[in-house]
């Protein structure tokens, strides 16, 4: 597995030599760097709360309870000893902060994702370029205190796929994953796992808390944001999600996002 990284500041820690500590060198501890999407893939945990933030780029969060996705100017928060793995692309630009569990307690105890406004950019930006000792009873200290109150206030955006715990649904999302584009109808998988319609359809909202289609088109849209960050046709995107009328999928995107396809890497 490889562990180098790709581009570091002269400030922090590799990925090796933070999962080697026991404690962090401060209770809240940043650093920015970028990181090959090879180094991430793993399933692992800390001791230590995370916030992920993807200044460029989209990140991906995997865990048992679902798929989380940061496009840029949004983050994702790992609480403690969570089991995840992390995907990105190449170019991504990750600006971590490691927040220790025994100040962790203003922060959720589920994964989520919330918006980067601004002024928290900023904070983050700014908190990143701190001696890792700083001094925690001086301005930086009291920095620190301030930057965890403001993420403790940012909004959430459902930016989460929720994945089932079911065998039989388990296997219907995976085939999905793999075949975004596939138009089977709930009709079609019930009658392929030999239960009816409405089984169906009650288990997938009891276990996802989405309807069958609800969670089909988050999973396309939310597919489509790594394509389009990449570059990617609006069209080429749309096809490769299943949708056969550009408009529908402008219409979805937008109701998702807040934005149009086009305008998406430069959303934040």
């Amino acid at each position: 597995m490889p562990t180098n990284i790709a581009k570091r500041t002269a400030r922090g820690l590799s990925e090796r030599q933070l999962s080697a500590l026991k404690t962090l060198p401060r209770a809240l501890y940043g650093q920015a760097e970028t990181l090959p999407n090879q180094a991430l893939r793993h399933r692992h945990s800390h001791p230590w709360g995370q916030l992920a933030y993807a200044a460029e780029g989209v990140i991906e969060v995997h865990t048992d309870a679902g798929r989380f996705v940061a496009p840029p100017q949004r983050a994702i928060w790992i609480p403690p000893g969570i089991v995840h793995r992390v995907t990105c692309g190449p170019a991504t630009c990750i600006r971590s902060l490691y927040i220790q569990a025994d100040i962790a307690g203003w922060a959720s105890d589920r994964c989520r994702v919330i918006v980067v406004s601004p002024l928290l950019r900023e904070m983050i930006r700014h908190f990143s370029q701190l001696p890792v000792e700083y001094a925690e009873q001086g301005p930086d200290g009291r920095f620190a205190t301030v930057l965890l109150e403001t993420i403790g206030q940012a909004d959430e955006v459902e930016l989460m796929l929720p994945l089932p715990r079911s065998p039989l649904l388990q296997e219907l999302c995976r085939s999905l994953h793999k075949r975004p584009e596939e138009k089977h109808r709930l009709a079609e998988w019930a009658d392929r796992a030999g239960v009816s319609e409405k089984t169906l359809s009650r288990l997938f909202v009891r276990e996802t808390g989405l309807s069958f289609s609800h969670w089909r088109q988050r999973m396309r849209l939310l597919g489509a944001l790594p394509a389009l960050e990449r570059g990617d046709s609006v069209t080429d995107v749309a096809l490769a999600c299943g949708y056969d009328s550009l408009s529908a999928f402008i219409a979805a995107f937008k109701k998702q996002f807040n934005c149009t396809p086009g305008n998406f890497p430069q959303s934040g």
